[in-house]
């Protein structure tokens, strides 16, 4: 059986395994981290895709399991550390909501702004994964307006994976600016964790592209 400090991430500033690399430093865990540059196209190499054929990060080796999926290396790991208390344990009601909204952000939020950021209509309402893009940001910011987080004041792993989420969509003129969600990005930038991570990322980033010659 692998120790459960044998952790090796595989990452890329800037994107969705950025996440990931706040849920490692929020577990207090030791990983090793594969940082690739996409920029240089290290993820489209044989190494790589050996790890995910799918060409993505994030990827988590730990002993014999290999994780990939954004959700799912989420779930992997807040359930590997439960001392940590970022994931409801089964037994736990909270568990129910915890894992609606891990799933829901990539059956129904990422499909909804994807489609919207490409100007595509969702298709008819019975074929559509999300319904349509002002329900799910409607039931996003219902979930939130209690506050501070998706479980109420209990913080969980679903929280560094909507707050990141959130951060970049509004960054990017997707989401609408929403007080509600706002203060809620906020609220998970302000964690240490989240700012350490920034930090490195944007160092990481610069030396990835001065690599790749785009700097």
């Amino acid at each position: 059986m692998a120790d459960n400090a044998d952790i090796e991430f595989y990452h890329s500033p800037n994107t969705r395994s950025s996440g990931v690399r706040v849920l490692l430093e929020e577990l207090g865990v030791p990983y090793r981290l594969h940082a690739l540059n996409m920029r240089a196209g290290e993820h489209l190499q044989d190494a790589y895709r050996a790890i995910n054929p799918m060409a993505k990060v994030p990827a988590v080796r730990h002993g014999e399991a290999l994780v990939t999926e954004q959700a799912a290396v989420y779930l992997y790991l807040a359930d590997l550390f439960p001392e940590v208390g970022l994931a409801p344990a089964a037994s736990d009601p909270a568990r129910a909501a915890y894992l609606r909204w891990m799933v829901f952000y990539g059956s129904c939020f990422e499909p909804a702004i994807i489609d919207r950021h490409l100007k595509r209509e969702p298709g008819p309402r019975a074929l559509s994964a999300y319904a349509d893009y002002d329900s799910v940001i409607a039931r996003v910011v219902e979930a939130l307006t209690p506050g501070p987080y998706l479980l109420g004041d209990r913080f969980s792993a679903a929280d560094i994976l909507w707050g990141g989420a959130l951060g970049w969509t509004m960054g990017f003129g997707i989401v609408a600016p929403d007080p509600v969600l706002n203060a809620y990005v906020e609220r998970i930038r302000a964690r240490p964790a989240s700012q350490k991570v920034a930090a490195a990322d944007a160092q990481l980033a610069a030396e990835h592209a001065a690599a790749a010659g785009t700097a």
